[in-house]
């Protein structure tokens, strides 16, 4: 297959190898990149090359100075809730360890964002919500893998969704990462767990029935069984 060489995917393609090799530690803090060396590593035009490490800085990964360079930052300069730094790290050989701190954040956030659901959400969420855990459902026993994440991704992007909270809305791209990043790097059992699909099913119930005790128990059960999931299963790349 031919690479795409336009500038769209050359900047797509800079962006993502220099931001993987920093998330995952080939590039540790305080190492020091030039333009020019980035142009001839990956045969791109300074134009190009400085766009894609703006990105970086506004995501915290990197700072240019002029006569210093383009120097790597410590974690705790990242944007952490970035979508593409969680998938650059997913990457990584410590994603399992990763995916442990991914699960705490969503039990902090998903049972609080079911119980607002439950309370807040329109005949509209509560159709999306039955219908996705449905798909899930035939997905699993038919063993379709990519429609079981849609169907999985649309849930949780509607639950975030359905209790007006922006904060919370805020977060679906972190959780599609978490999602999308357990499937492509094997981490999801070929067939997926029954107890796991029953338990959305619960959640859209209540949420239907307004009952936000009952909606905020299922969803902290099925970030549970997802972290437990990650913890019984090897990784493999």
């Amino acid at each position: 297959m031919t690479q795409d060489t336009s500038p769209g995917a050359l900047h797509d393609h800079v962006l993502t190898t220099v931001g993987t090799r920093i998330a995952t530690g080939a590039l540790t803090e305080g190492d020091v990149l030039t333009l020019d060396g980035i142009c001839t590593e990956y045969a791109v035009s300074r134009t190009l090359a400085r766009e894609a490490i703006r990105v970086l800085e506004s995501m915290g990964l990197v700072t240019s100075r002029r006569r210093v360079g383009i120097t790597v930052q410590p974690a705790t300069h990242w944007n952490v809730f970035d979508p593409r730094l969680i998938r650059w790290r997913l990457d990584g050989d410590g994603r399992a360890e990763f995916l442990v701190t991914l699960s705490e954040l969503r039990r902090g956030v998903e049972p609080a964002a079911a119980a607002l659901a439950a309370e807040r959400g329109d005949d509209h969420h509560c159709r999306v919500l039955a219908a996705a855990a449905s798909d899930m459902a035939i997905a699993a026993r038919t063993g379709d893998q990519q429609s079981y994440l849609l169907a999985d991704k649309l849930f949780h992007q509607t639950l975030l969704a359905a209790g007006g909270n922006e904060m919370f809305r805020a977060l679906t791209g972190v959780v599609d990462e978490v999602l999308a990043g357990r499937t492509h790097h094997g981490m999801m059992p070929e067939t997926p767990n029954p107890v796991a699909i029953a338990l959305h099913d619960d959640v859209a119930r209540a949420i239907r029935l307004g009952d936000p005790g009952a909606a905020e128990t299922a969803m902290r059960a099925i970030v549970d069984e997802a972290a437990q999931a990650v913890h019984d299963r090897p990784t493999t790349d």
